[in-house]
C-alpha cells in the first residue's frame, strides 16, 4: 500500500489473496484446546473440532496480546520505515485485541488504531473497502481514512446461523442468553453483530437450507441493500448442496459479486461446525 499499511487480526478472515492484493497484514489471535494454546491459522478448524471431541471440551479463544502487535508493528516499521500503520480492530466488545494494540502503539507514533465493531467477514469487509479507498486516495490523512472506514462500518450488516449454540454459550459470546433455549428446541437463531456484540435477533425453524433462505431474507428486509456485493461465509461441514443453493439464491436476488469465505479457527470456535453466514453493505445515505 506504500504510505499506509492496514493491519487486522486473524479473526477478520481476510483471504490470502486479499492480503496480497492490498498489502493487509494479519496478527494471529489464539485458540486454546485443553491445556494447549495455538496461534489462529496454525491449526485447521476441522482439527480443532476433532481434538475438542476427543477431549470432551469446547475450544476457547483469546485476542492478540500487546506482544503480538509489537512484533508485527516492528517488522512492518523495519521493512517500511516511512509507512503509517492503520489497525482496523476486531470488535472491542468481544476481545482484548484493540486494547492490546493501543498498548503496543505507545511509543510508536506511526501506529493508529480504531474499533471496527465487527468480526470475521464484517471486519474483513471494512479492511478491504478501506484499502480500496487508500488506493484511490493515496494522499488521504489518517483522519480521512478513519472517517471513511466509519462510513463503511455504519452500512455493514453481518449475521450467521449456527447449528449448535453450545459453542457460543461456552465462549460467553451471546449477550441475550434467553435465546439459548433454542439449543434444546432445535430452533436455529439468527446471530447478528450489532454494536460490536453477538445478539440473537430472530428464530428460524426447519432444515438448515430453509433457515439459510430465511436468514438471507431477514437481512435483506433491513433495506437499502447494495446488490453489487454479498459475502457468504461458512464453517467446516456445511454441505456443498447448501452452498450451491445459496449462491444460486444470491444470484436470483440480483447480487452481482458473490464472495465465499471459509472461516478460520477463532470464528469456527465461536459458531461451531456447519454454520452459515453473510455480510451485506447498504447503500450510502443520501
Amino acid at each position: 500500500m506504500g504510505k499506509y499499511v492496514i493491519v487486522v487480526e486473524s479473526g477478520a478472515d481476510v483471504s490470502p489473496e486479499q492480503c496480497e492484493r492490498y498489502g493487509i497484514v494479519i496478527v494471529p489471535m489464539h485458540v486454546t484446546i485443553g491445556s494447549e494454546t495455538m496461534d489462529d491459522g496454525s491449526i485447521d478448524p476441522l482439527e480443532i473440532y476433532s481434538r475438542c471431541n476427543e477431549l470432551g471440551e469446547m475450544p476457547k479463544t483469546s485476542g492478540c496480546t500487546p506482544g503480538d502487535f509489537e512484533k508485527v508493528f516492528d517488522r512492518i516499521h523495519a521493512e517500511q520505515p516511512d509507512a503509517t500503520i492503520i489497525h482496523l480492530a476486531y470488535s472491542e466488545a468481544t476481545t482484548c485485541s484493540h486494547q492490546s494494540s493501543k498498548i503496543a502503539a505507545q511509543g510508536r507514533d506511526y501506529v493508529y488504531s480504531m474499533d471496527t465493531r465487527f468480526v470475521s467477514v464484517g471486519q474483513g469487509l471494512v479492511a478491504v473497502e478501506t484499502a480500496k479507498y487508500i488506493e484511490a486516495h493515496p494522499d488521504a490523512t489518517v483522519e480521512e481514512i478513519f472517517s471513511y472506514a466509519e462510513s463503511v462500518m455504519d452500512r455493514i450488516l453481518l449475521g450467521f446461523v449456527p447449528t449448535d449454540l453450545g459453542f457460543l454459550k461456552a465462549g460467553g459470546r451471546l449477550s441475550n442468553v434467553a435465546f439459548l433455549g433454542a439449543h434444546l428446541l432445535k430452533i436455529k437463531p439468527c446471530i447478528e453483530v450489532l454494536g460490536g456484540k453477538f445478539l440473537a435477533t430472530k428464530k428460524f425453524r426447519g432444515s438448515m437450507l430453509k433457515c439459510a433462505h430465511s436468514f438471507i431474507d431477514h437481512m435483506i428486509e433491513k433495506g437499502d441493500i447494495d446488490y453489487s456485493y454479498i459475502g457468504l461465509a461458512y464453517s467446516v461441514g456445511l454441505s456443498d448442496e447448501l452452498r450451491t443453493e445459496m449462491e444460486a439464491y444470491a444470484h436470483e436476488l440480483g447480487f452481482k459479486e458473490i464472495a465465499w469465505t471459509k472461516v478460520g479457527g477463532v470464528i469456527s470456535s465461536h459458531c461451531g461446525p456447519t454454520a452459515f453466514g453473510a455480510v451485506f453493505i447498504q447503500k450510502p445515505k443520501a
